[in-house]
């Protein structure tokens, strides 16, 4: 099994990362990626059993509060109370664009 990549292969690696490498970057990269790539094989060879649940360090048994109806608030005062408005509605900045 070979120790490195080949320099087309760093290459190849390099231009999907849109990033400039020299030969003397090539070379680190041909054993740093080889190593990188040899311990995510490791991983991918852990027998699991097929298992459909989580195993975590802890015994979380969260408590959650009950829900319980309470009075609503008027929307007239909510609104006197937001910096901005749009009729029924508060403006928010935009979070999501879709440009």
């Amino acid at each position: 099994m070979e120790d490195r990549l080949t320099k087309e292969e760093v290459l190849h690696v390099a231009n999907l990362a849109r990033i400039e490498i020299d030969d003397k970057e090539i070379e680190m990269y041909q054993v740093k990626l080889k190593k990188l790539l040899d311990q995510i094989e490791l991983v991918t060879k852990i027998d699991d059993n097929d298992s459909d649940y989580l195993i975590a360090p802890w015994n979380n048994n969260s408590e959650f509060r009950k829900d319980e109806v309470g009075n609503m608030l008027n929307p007239k005062e909510v609104l006197q109370n937001a910096p901005r408005k749009s009729g029924n509605y508060i403006e928010v900045p935009v979070v999501i664009s879709n440009e």
